[in-house]
């Protein structure tokens, strides 16, 4: 799918949908004698169910949250699985970031850290732009209006085929609708009925620690006293999320170099990947095809000279959602991109497009895409581990992005969220073993927060804007 930057020719793919990014789960406690019944009973329900293998058990508890998400699983039925799918893996490892993380001594085969090679000849191309990416919600308006407000993202054009933005004057997003959350779901989790996500779950915890993956997203180090709690409990009431709102980011197009119309399509064809001519206009051409967990992927001739030459002027239907906050869009932090089997995903892309793998940590892969866009966080099954089964059907999703900002002052960035009615959850990417300076958005070397958009999708920005400085 192409998204005409220069004009209004643009046209409409419909494609495959994959899970929305999934709230994260603070149930409420129970009292203690109704803990410990639980408890009680629980472990006699559990006593003889076979302990499950790591891989399993974290594919389970993704699934289960898609589905409550979706809502085709109740929050009572969630609790219970949660119940029987955690033992026999500690939490923390059920729901970090890298379940490998801190354990660099750990041969197992379960995080077993060697690479795969390349699927196929690699292409020798190198990714030179983020054209753009591809989103389909329950409201594009609103959802468009937010990030106009919120990250200063500007309208390129609004038709009947969606909504086009730029992101700063380095990428763009295609934002369509036709979202449906079946099953009555929820509003955003950063807005009104919503919660923030917990450090180390993968929807509201974040970037990991160290190039080579790590742990969840880290809070600052006091939050036990009220006076010191940061950040400062919020009194603003709420913003209204889209009513059963969900969000999936289900594509994107990658400018490539050399560009050659013809040797790239043959390339493609000699490698097995079927692509399909998705051109517009006289100057733009791309190819459509899919990754190894069908995850929309298109390779361009775009490049910075040739796109979004011309400033962007579109109008949107609704009002600002609040008063823009100034901030800059300036570098893609990362994708926190969840895959089928990630060692082959990471290798996928190595050979097709020229990232690079920056270090296997035993369940993801920081990846670089080029030090002048960004990188993601490619994690997964391991299928080097004898627990690891290929399930029936593969997919893969985004289920947050960061996206690097300017300015970043922590407490001006709190304040702002707070006065807007967002909610705010600190990623400083940390793990239990960090120092405590580490753990304070303050002092950390990586600072960032997660709130949700009003389609509720889990949006994290951070102060990296670039390959190495960190504001």
């Amino acid at each position: 799918m192409v998204a005409a930057v220069n004009g209004a020719r643009d046209r409409s793919v419909q494609t495959e949908i994959t899970a929305p990014s999934r709230s994260p789960l603070r149930p409420e406690r129970p009292c203690p004698a109704a803990r410990s019944a639980t408890l009680s009973a629980r472990t006699n329900r559990i006593s003889d169910q076979p302990r499950q293998p790591p891989e399993v058990l974290v594919d389970e508890i993704t699934r289960l949250f898609a589905s409550y998400d979706r809502g085709t699983l109740s929050r009572r039925h969630l609790l219970q699985a949660l119940g029987l799918a955690v033992v026999g893996a500690p939490l923390a490892r059920a729901f970090g970031q890298g379940r490998c993380a801190g354990r660099d001594a750990d041969t197992s085969a379960a995080c077993g850290k060697v690479p795969f090679k390349a699927p196929f000849e690699p292409t020798g191309w190198k990714t030179v732009l983020l054209d753009h990416f591809t989103m389909q919600v329950t409201d594009p308006e609103r959802e468009a209006a937010f990030y106009n407000a919120f990250l200063g993202w500007k309208v390129r054009s609004n038709d009947a085929n969606g909504i086009y933005m730029d992101i700063g004057d380095w990428g763009g997003v295609k934002i369509r609708g036709g979202y449906v959350n079946t099953g009555g779901g929820r509003a955003g989790g950063g807005f009104r009925g919503g919660r923030g996500g917990a450090p180390g779950d993968s929807a509201g915890g974040g970037r990991g620690g160290g190039r080579a993956g790590g742990g969840g997203g880290g809070r600052a180090a006091d939050t036990t006293n009220a006076a010191n709690r940061f950040p400062p409990v919020c009194t603003t009431p709420r913003a209204v999320g889209v009513a059963n709102g969900g969000t999936t980011w289900d594509g994107f197009c990658w400018g490539i170099e050399p560009w050659d119309t013809a040797k790239v399509e043959a390339a493609l064809k000699a490698r097995g990947l079927n692509p399909v001519a998705d051109h517009s206009g006289d100057d733009f051409r791309s190819f459509h095809i899919k990754d190894p967990d069908g995850m929309n992927l298109w390779v361009s001739n775009g490049n910075k000279k040739n796109r979004r030459r011309t400033p962007a002027n579109g109008k949107l239907n609704v009002e600002l959602p609040f008063a823009s906050t100034g901030y800059k869009t300036v570098y893609l932090d990362h994708i926190s991109f969840r895959c089928t089997s990630y060692k082959e995903t990471v290798a996928f892309y190595e050979a097709l497009l020229g990232w690079k793998g920056l270090g296997d940590e035993g369940s993801q892969n920081e990846t670089e895409i080029a030090p002048e866009i960004g990188g993601l966080l490619i994690r997964g099954g391991n299928a080097t581990s004898p627990d690891f089964t290929m399930p029936p059907v593969r997919s893969a999703s985004m289920d947050h992005i960061s996206f690097g900002i300017t300015p970043f002052d922590p407490d001006a960035v709190a304040a702002e969220l707070c006065k807007r009615g967002l909610s705010t959850q600190v990623d400083t990417g940390s793990i239990a073993s960090s120092p405590a300076s580490e753990k304070d958005i303050h002092t950390a070397t990586y600072k960032s927060y997660h709130t949700r958009t009003p389609n509720n999708f889990n949006l994290q920005f951070s102060s990296k804007v670039t390959p190495t400085k960190k504001k």
